[in-house]
């Protein structure tokens, strides 16, 4: 995978972006549903679907796509948005379906019923299992030197879940080197932060300890997602954790680094800083100033 160009990085944070104003737009539509984490992921899921990822949106099923395994299924938005931007199906469905009863767009990803999606996700802890069995069935059917790639994306909070180590344990016995983690490592869960309700600190070095090659970087930065991927791709002794440094509810300044956000879409958030009724229209001012501030960065 090439490194990035400068205007390759443009290209991805204004995508980025975008892909924040739709997450907004959906969650004002739907009433309900989580703001911080997927605010937080819109870099990760961008660099993904717009520039790591073997994938089709026009033929999902696709034998030698690279997989997706949402392990935190409640940031569904972005997942949603970045699918949606990239081609799976519409903006316009984004926007005006997540959480509508009937949808294809619930508020955990429903595997049935969308093209694209590897798993359905709802209780926590249990992806990165997902992921271990893809991975070595992909060993069964195609050997040690595949070329697909099985990424695992889960929440610092998650890692509460006791079946995530007993699943770190057996990637690191098998040494799947094909498997590559992504930790977002937000500091916040729904009732506080991660340190003071389940501290989760030497965080690198538990994953090493279980057998893994383990990068930290700044989840925000594209050059560092790529130069990540790109090098735990060539490592072939071991799976692969990228702990990624991100700030919930990125981009919108009354929002960031709050865990009330957590599970608050706009309108029903804390109401300390900006009303509850005008919070759906802050977001997407500030975002909309963002846009215009990446483009007179890079000109």
């Amino acid at each position: 995978m090439e490194h990035l160009y400068d205007t390759q990085i443009k290209d991805l944070e204004l995508k980025a972006n975008e892909i924040r104003e739709t997450i907004i737009e959906m969650l004002i539509e739907a009433g309900s549903g989580h703001t911080a984490g997927p605010l937080g992921m819109a870099d990760i899921f961008t660099a993904l679907y717009f520039h790591i990822l073997r994938h089709d949106p026009r033929n999902p099923d696709w034998p030698d796509r690279d997989r997706l395994i949402l392990s935190n299924g409640h940031i569904a938005p972005v997942l949603y948005a970045a699918m949606a931007h990239s081609g799976y199906f519409s903006i316009d469905e984004a926007r005006k379906t997540l959480r509508k009863f009937g949808s294809r767009l619930q508020g955990h990803p429903h595997r049935e019923w969308l093209p694209g999606l590897e798993t359905s996700s709802g209780p926590l802890g249990s992806g990165l299992s997902q992921a271990i069995g893809m991975a070595l069935g992909d060993r069964m059917e195609r050997g040690r030197h595949s070329n697909r790639f099985f990424y695992c994306l889960l929440g610092d909070g998650e890692l509460d879940c006791g079946q995530v180590w007993e699943a770190a344990m057996l990637a690191g016995r098998e040494k799947i080197h094909n498997l590559i983690g992504f930790i977002d490592r937000n500091n916040i869960q729904i009732d506080g932060f991660t340190e003071d309700i389940m501290p989760l600190e030497p965080l690198k070095e538990k994953w090493e300890a279980f057998g893994w090659h383990v990068q930290e970087i700044d989840g925000h930065n594209f050059e560092e997602i790529v130069d990540a991927v790109n090098e735990a791709k060539a490592y072939f002794a071991k799976p692969s954790m990228i702990i990624a440094h991100t700030i919930p509810g990125k981009g919108v300044e009354f929002a960031e680094r709050r865990f009330e956000w957590h599970g608050n879409p706009p309108g029903k958030g804390p109401a300390d800083v900006v009303a509850k009724e005008a919070q759906g229209e802050e977001m997407l001012r500030e975002l909309r100033t963002l846009r215009g501030r990446i483009k007179s960065e890079h000109e």
